[in-house]
């Protein structure tokens, strides 16, 4: 089997290669003329040839949508305005008619009763005035007089107080709760012979221990020196007050 089908395999092809050549001759030699022909040339016709391109076929196209239908416009319908409400009619209040009315008699003696007590207050102030402006001119008139009487025989007694008060300073101990602003008004009583008779606070300062100390520095004198003149005596020296205050004293 197997050499068989090598020997087919080399002498095959030659075989059939001879058989071409020789069909190759023999189509030769039956065409062959020995008698010498012209030969008519003839010229070639061309042909006119139009290349024809096929187009490819087209996609269909796809239907048309189906068309809306517009829709029925609605009817405009006016909306209808409503009047105005008539504007309403001002109410005319009538004026009351005024009625005269008598006059009470339980008011017009109230209102008399009170016009009497203005009137009698007034003339009451107008009084406690005119009595003030008195009062006021009667006791500037009497400071007049003591101011002539000061500058009469102010040289005398100013001599004398000048020596009571040197006197009552060197007698009196200022206490520790003595404080400056503090003050007490003492009055003192004398006999013609300068001899002291009382003393008491008039006004006091607030501090008990001040005042003491004040009263007892006035006893403690006893005695001062007083004009021998008795108007002079009577008038200045028989009762004075003395202020006691410690920013004086210790001057």
């Amino acid at each position: 089997m197997s050499d068989t089908w090598h020997w087919r395999d080399q002498w095959l092809p030659f075989l059939l290669a001879l058989a071409v050549h020789a069909a190759a001759i023999l189509a030769l030699y039956d065409g062959w003329n020995p008698d010498f022909e012209v030969e008519t040339v003839v010229a070639p016709k061309f042909v006119n040839s139009t290349l024809i391109v096929m187009e490819p076929k087209s996609k269909p196209k796809p239907a048309p949508k189906p068309q809306k239908e517009p829709e029925p416009l609605k009817p405009i319908v006016q909306q209808q305005v409503a009047p105005a409400p008539p504007k309403p009619v001002p109410k005319t209040t009538p004026t009351p008619v005024k009625t005269e009315t008598k006059p009470d008699p339980e008011e017009i003696r109230r209102k008399a009763e009170q016009e009497a007590k203005r009137k009698a207050e007034a003339l009451r102030q107008q009084r406690l005035q005119e009595l003030a402006d008195q009062s006021f001119e009667d006791a500037l008139a009497t400071e007049e007089e003591s101011l002539d009487d000061v500058t009469e025989e102010g040289e005398a007694a100013k001599s004398y107080f000048q020596a009571i008060y040197d006197q009552v300073v060197n007698n009196w101990s200022r206490p520790p709760s003595a404080r400056n602003g503090m003050k007490a008004l003492l009055r003192v009583d004398l006999v013609p012979t300068g001899d002291l008779v009382n003393v008491t606070v008039v006004e006091s300062s607030g501090n008990s221990a001040f005042d003491r100390s004040a009263e007892q520095a006035v006893r403690k004198a006893g005695k001062f020196e007083v004009p021998k003149e008795s108007a002079l005596f009577e008038s200045k020296f028989r009762r004075f007050n003395l202020l006691f205050q410690p920013e004086d004293l210790f001057r």
